[in-house]
């Protein structure tokens, strides 16, 4: 072949691969976003005192939480790409109304004291790397929050949330920056070690409520049924059913790749808790930043800038994700107009709701009770109410009259299940030991 020839198929090949990495970063979306928001300031610390209290023995749980939580958030984003609603919205048309007060309600209380852990997690962390008052930093974080989601246009905030997902390679960077006994960490990976002790299930329950989170299911079926609106060719698949075959391989791919990205980010935490504090028998701590502080001097203050600088990161995606996802719901459940793709002037109930459960979250830290004290327990509250939320979720998407012919069933349906009665599972152990060994809830 002549030298024109090689040059010519050489970029020939170079476009095709441009061209394939340019649909797959179009691909991900609502599932990568979703992932990434998984692993804010209260995942951050369920997964770190995870890592402290039980070292390496804990972090099988990421390989098996993964098929679970890809099933339930792939099952979430079909409800909102095959009706043209979110989830709240479904609720509400074809469930009694007691069910969606309940749950809106719940959704409500649980992501404003979320938002506020978030927040005062974020401003501490910031305060730990160049010191000054926490305080103004929460504000100013909640204040950034709120004028990107509500005064930056749709399209380009999308992109933004896209990009702060990068904020999670700092963890793959501590990570790489401590010493790690790698045969213990891939036994503690592959090897499931299991308790009767209270403490573990709580922990257990807590990684659970983590990844498989309520928030997560409206925000990402949401999203889904946002785009339907604010992209021209799409259409709900119950009224356009020839564009099921591309929209759910679309689900696919972003869904196992936004909660891949998730599960190894805080896999990288654990096991640099359990490889740092853990190994020096630090066994409780209380906050993502108490863990980033410790770290300190047992890792260095690179490992301890990169951590802190997660927690901003992180935080800064999913403060809006928490936001985002009770605003939809109850717009959603009060049928007002609803999307941040329409101007602010056109929802003003979903954004003042918005900026609500924003500035409550920030007021929580100008309390006596401390909300990074909830981060937490948060998850395990998640965990919890996320039993009631998965059994009707499995519920509606097996009902025809609201999905048509994209109904959920076959192996999907089996996982999801799998994955609600574990939920219920842990959640009953919990009870169970914390019952028997007389650990106050």
């Amino acid at each position: 072949m002549s030298a024109t020839g090689t040059l010519a198929s050489r970029s020939k090949r170079e476009r095709e691969q441009g061209n394939c990495a340019s649909r797959l970063l179009r691909a991900l979306g609502p599932g990568l976003i979703t992932g990434a928001s998984d692993d804010d300031p209260s995942g951050i610390a369920a997964y770190s005192q995870a890592g402290v209290q039980f070292g390496f023995a804990i972090s099988w749980t990421m390989l098996f939480s993964y098929p679970l939580m890809v099933a339930i958030q792939q099952i979430s984003a079909q409800v909102g790409r095959t009706t043209g609603k979110g989830i709240a919205g479904n609720i509400r048309q074809h469930y009694p109304g007691w069910l969606l007060h309940g749950i809106v309600g719940l959704l409500l209380i649980a992501n404003t004291i979320n938002i506020g852990a978030d927040l005062g997690a974020m401003g501490d962390a910031l305060a730990l790397l160049v010191e000054g008052p926490h305080l103004l930093y929460v504000i100013l974080f909640a204040a950034l929050c709120t004028i990107l989601q509500v005064f930056m246009d749709y399209a380009r905030y999308a992109s933004v949330l896209k990009w702060l997902t990068l904020a999670l390679f700092a963890y793959f960077g501590t990570l790489m920056v401590v010493e790690v006994p790698w045969q213990q960490a891939a036994r503690g990976f592959l090897v499931p070690t299991l308790s009767w002790d209270a403490a573990f299930w709580t922990t257990v329950v807590a990684i659970l409520g983590t990844t498989i989170s309520p928030y997560l299911f409206f925000w990402q079926a949401a999203l889904e049924a946002q785009d339907v609106r604010a992209i021209k060719q799409r259409k709900p698949l119950t009224k356009a059913p020839e564009q099921g075959e591309e929209a759910m391989a679309r689900i696919r791919l972003d869904t196992q790749a936004g909660m891949a990205f998730s599960n190894l980010v805080a896999l990288a935490i654990i096991v640099t808790s359990a490889a740092t504090l853990h190994a020096s028998g630090i066994t409780h701590i209380e906050s993502s930043t108490q863990a980033a502080e410790a770290l300190r001097p047992i890792a260095g203050p690179f490992a301890f800038a990169l951590f802190a600088l997660g927690i901003v990161g992180t935080g800064l995606l999913a403060v809006p994700v928490l936001a985002g996802s009770a605003a939809y719901a109850l717009g959603e459940a009060c049928q007002w107009r609803i999307g941040l793709a329409r101007p602010p002037m056109q929802a003003k109930a979903f954004y003042a709701t918005l900026v609500g459960a924003t500035m409550a979250g920030a007021f929580m830290n100008f309390l006596p009770f401390n909300p990074i004290r909830a981060l937490y327990w948060t998850a395990v509250i998640n965990g919890i109410v996320a039993v009631p939320v998965m059994i009707m979720l499995m519920h509606m998407t097996a009902n025809r009259k609201i999905m048509g012919q994209f109904k959920v069933k076959g192996g999907l349906m089996i996982v999801g299940w799998i994955a609600t009665a574990v939920m219920a599972g842990a959640a009953a152990a919990m009870c169970f030991t914390a019952a028997v060994s007389g650990l106050e809830m």
